[in-house]
């Protein structure tokens, strides 16, 4: 069994008045893809941005390897190694490719480990080297997705939260966009996956949990649920 890099206990966050969480405990394993499903206004991007320090939890802890970072701030939540690839990519499209990779490691002071790392993106996005020196805004969709995956890469991070990443890609580009998230996985990351594309989520994933309405109704194995009834007349089309 996997050493557990991430812990939520109780979690709860609320708009206002309006409970967005309520109470949820998870687990995720170094090494593990884990998948956050749910339709709309279930709690899955609130639930990322609680745990990455976006958003202030009103109670409940977060545990990120082995430390308490539920009053941790953003910045210092990917210091300790926390990424967080947020819906509909927000790269900065008057920025560079290049800009934009730099911008993701602005923790580093060290210039040529840096390169090193802006390297490294261009190595595994050969598509983002031919465009290094283009505007952010004027890459496609998928580019622009491969475009915040390199970012958030930048920062070396132990977990990656990924917030819809299929969202407004092409389904020929979706593939891709599913093979980087396995590479990911097996140069060492881990993944925490919030995904309405159930049948993709589900086919990366090692372990799933279902949020309807800021708490977890169901959990199991990737395998286990793209078999559950529940999961397939919901989600899958069933």
């Amino acid at each position: 069994m996997s050493e557990t890099l991430l812990r939520v206990e109780n979690l709860q966050a609320h708009y206002g008045k309006v409970a967005a969480l309520r109470g949820i405990d998870f687990e995720v394993g170094a090494g593990q893809i884990v998948a956050l499903l749910g339709s709309n206004g279930a709690g899955k991007t609130t639930t990322l941005k609680t745990i990455s320090g976006l958003i202030s939890a009103s109670a409940g802890r977060v545990f990120f390897r082995g430390e308490d970072i539920t009053k941790t701030p953003a910045h210092d939540i990917v210091r300790l190694g926390m990424a967080h690839l947020p819906e509909g990519r927000r790269i900065f499209k008057d920025l560079t490719v290049t800009e934009n990779l730099e911008l993701g490691s602005y923790i580093l002071k060290d210039n040529i480990e840096r390169r090193r790392r802006v390297n490294a993106v261009f190595e595994r996005f050969p598509i983002l080297a031919s465009r290094a020196g283009q505007l952010g805004g004027t890459l496609s969709g998928g580019e622009q997705q491969m475009l915040a995956v390199g970012r958030g890469m930048m920062a070396a991070p132990k977990l990656l939260l990924m917030d819809e990443p299929s969202m407004g890609i092409a389904p020929l580009i979706i593939r891709d966009i599913m093979k980087i998230i396995r590479d990911l996985r097996e140069d060492g990351a881990t993944v925490l996956l919030v995904e309405q594309n159930a049948k993709m989520a589900l086919s990366l994933a090692d372990y799933g949990y279902v949020l309807e309405t800021g708490s977890i109704v169901l959990q199991g194995k990737g395998s286990d649920l793209r078999r559950d009834d529940k999961v397939v007349k919901a989600y899958l089309g069933g």
